[in-house]
């Protein structure tokens, strides 16, 4: 597919004599497509029933006739102020108990009815009306699900919700009461309604209950999103999408990418590094105007997992933003950069967030492509010369990488419940694992444990999985040369129970976990030859072999018949090292790179993506700083 750019717009916040301009503008940028609509519900419906859509037939045919691609999005993450005096109780909640309030945006909980009836109806409304728009070429759900930890809702629609939910899972309260262990601390319930949700405990929540509640939350995410999926199918053709957010893993986003057509996610480098990462400072200074090497690359091969190889950025910043600790702006090169790497990792349109810089509100302090009084931002000349980039590369096609990462959101949930210990996080751990794959120059997919059934790979990293079935090993060992598992895998049961097979239980793997430590961040326990363990610590025992030691002689890494067992949290050190057996006892050829550089093959190119900002040489190429070398690969059979 031939990669496109585009732009998040809003014809709401500007006189519509500027709409042809700012139209024939983007067309001459270098943009094909443009967002409209995820927040205009005030104005397309500004009291009860009085629907006010000629502005946004306007708007569609404007930017439509100067040969645009309309990205429709239904408005329902800000439901208008009026909406509160019909659905008084339609607010999200917070675990101290208070009402998520009206004045910004996402005021709402997932698990209202009369709330979802309302989306459901403008949903309806708008597919009617624009479904057969020959403008109108995609559709957005909502916008940003999860954004600002609105996920989770404590409201009483939640906790009705919630008790619905447990009936229909456990079926009885006897085998609900049986499955969370209420007998310990006598929490064993007679009846369904005696079920709360679990805050405001006097200590921890029973991690049961916790996790199930946690469960419950994403399935109100997934069918919230359905509903509005099932009324627009019924009118238009086009594919539908939701922009999800980067590190939020609140709700699975590859249940609720199953009702949609591509996954697409807002992509802000620079606020990412600072709001969203654990690094060093001396990392997070020589990245600060460019964004970590692989945050962006992460998410990218995430959501096309999510999509079903089919992504998108819908976001993507082009100067500094307004809402990390500090917002500098991107060094010359970067936004460039920025757009090529996603295209690298398959994303078929980039798009930019937003045309032109609010001069009010919340968001006036984050950069556009122009600035509120209509000038050129220094962006701007970086997307033009991206949009040549594209027309010259032509269609990128996406290759099965060697290499893939089993990922699982309730894993998340999971060990957010119950850490054990304060450095012990599902998201850094995995990270972890993807920048040691990004350190050796490898090409990475993300599965499922579903995918691990369809998909062949040579080498699939699995640290921290919760819970492993016995057809989920299975698969493995039959679909992947070498299963790397470890710490924390196979730790429990969907209910929060220590398997009685015990940990991991494994069938084709004879190791035990024994014991589990946990230690403070400044505390490590070294490995023999280099590396160490640190934050979660397994003692292993078991006939597998021992590959690898820690210095007090207990097992670091155990291993037999394609499946390896990890005891330790690996620092860089170790984590390169796993990576490094691993590759050869699969044969994967590795491609260590500079510290900065990183490496992505497709079908027909080689990246090599430089987030230093000063030149890198390697393999015999010079490339410059905040910039991307694209290599013709060989065919295939040839040298």
């Amino acid at each position: 597919m031939k990669p496109e750019l585009g732009v998040c717009y809003y014809p709401e916040h500007w006189p519509e004599a500027m709409w042809a301009d700012d139209a024939a503008s983007m067309v001459e940028t270098g943009l094909a497509w443009v967002r409209i609509g995820e927040f205009g519900w005030s104005r397309m419906e500004p009291q009860p029933g009085d629907l006010q859509f000629e502005w946004l037939d306007s708007a569609i045919e404007t930017l439509g006739t100067a040969g645009l691609k309309v990205v429709l999005g239904t408005p329902t993450t800000t439901p208008p102020r009026w909406m509160l005096d019909k659905h008084p109780d339609m607010l999200a909640v917070d675990a101290q108990g208070n009402p998520r309030k009206f004045g910004s945006r996402r005021h709402y909980c997932f698990s209202h009815k009369g709330y979802i009836d309302e989306c459901v109806r403008i949903a309806q409304i708008m597919g009617k009306r624009y479904g057969r728009n020959p403008h109108v070429a995609a559709w957005q759900i909502d916008n940003e699900y999860g954004c600002h930890d609105t996920t989770i809702s404590y409201s009483p629609s939640a906790l009705l919700a919630f008790r619905y939910w447990l009936m229909d899972q456990y079926g009885t309260i006897g085998d609900l009461n049986e499955a969370w262990g209420n007998v310990f601390w006598s929490m064993e319930y007679n009846d369904f309604d005696q079920i709360e949700l679990p805050n405001l405990t006097v200590t921890e929540p029973n991690p049961a209950h916790v996790l199930a509640f946690r469960r419950f939350s994403s399935d109100q995410v997934v069918a919230f999103n359905k509903a509005q999926v099932d009324v627009l199918r019924t009118h238009i053709d086009a594919p539908l999408l939701h922009n999800y957010m980067g590190r939020v893993l609140d709700f699975d986003h590859f249940e609720v990418g199953a009702d949609l057509d591509i996954a697409t996610w807002d992509s802000y480098p620079i606020g990412f590094l600072s709001d969203r990462l654990e690094a060093s400072e001396e990392h997070k200074t020589a990245f600060l105007q460019q964004g970590d090497p692989d945050m962006q690359a992460f998410h990218h091969d995430l959501y096309r997992a999510v999509g079903r190889g089919r992504c998108w950025v819908m976001e993507l910043q082009p100067g500094p933003v307004n809402w990390a600790p500090y917002n500098p702006a991107p060094l010359p090169g970067m936004v460039r950069l920025w757009s090529l790497e996603a295209v690298a990792h398959g994303a078929e349109v980039v798009s930019y967030f937003r045309w032109r810089q609010a001069p009010f509100a919340q968001e006036q302090m984050h950069a556009g492509l122009l600035t509120p009084d209509n000038r050129a931002a220094p962006a701007l000349p970086e997307v033009r010369q991206t949009a040549e980039d594209l027309a010259n590369l032509g269609e990128v096609h996406q290759t099965t990488a060697q290499v893939a990462i089993l990922f699982d959101y309730a894993s998340d949930w999971a060990w957010t419940t119950q850490p054990q210990g304060a450095g012990f996080d599902y998201f850094r751990l995995i990270f972890s694992a993807y920048q040691a794959l990004r350190r050796a120059g490898l090409s990475v997919d993300f599965i499922t444990a579903n995918d691990a059934a369809k998909r062949q790979y040579k080498l699939v990293l699995g640290p921290g999985i919760a819970t492993l079935d016995r057809d989920v090993e299975r698969h493995l060992k039959d679909r992947s040369d070498l299963t790397v598992l470890g710490p924390r895998s196979g730790a429990i049961t969907r209910d929060f129970q220590i398997p009685k097979q015990g940990r991991p239980g494994l069938n084709c793997l004879d190791c035990n976990v024994d014991m589990v430590e946990t230690l403070p961040p400044d505390v490590e326990r070294a490995v023999e030859g280099g590396g160490a363990g640190k934050h979660w610590i397994d003692r292993l025992s078991g006939t597998a072999q021992d590959l690898l030691s820690f210095a007090d002689k207990t097992p670091a890494l155990k291993g037999a018949d394609g499946f390896w067992y990890l005891a330790g949290f690996p620092d860089t050190d170790l984590w390169d090292r796993i990576v490094a057996m691993a590759a050869q006892d699969t044969g994967i050829p590795l491609h260590p790179m500079p510290a900065g550089l990183r490496r992505r093959e497709t079908t027909d190119y080689e990246f090599l993506i430089n987030y230093n900002a000063e030149p890198v040489d390697w393999n015999g190429h010079t490339i410059k700083g905040c910039d991307v070398a694209i290599l013709k690969r060989n065919p295939p059979g040839q040298s």
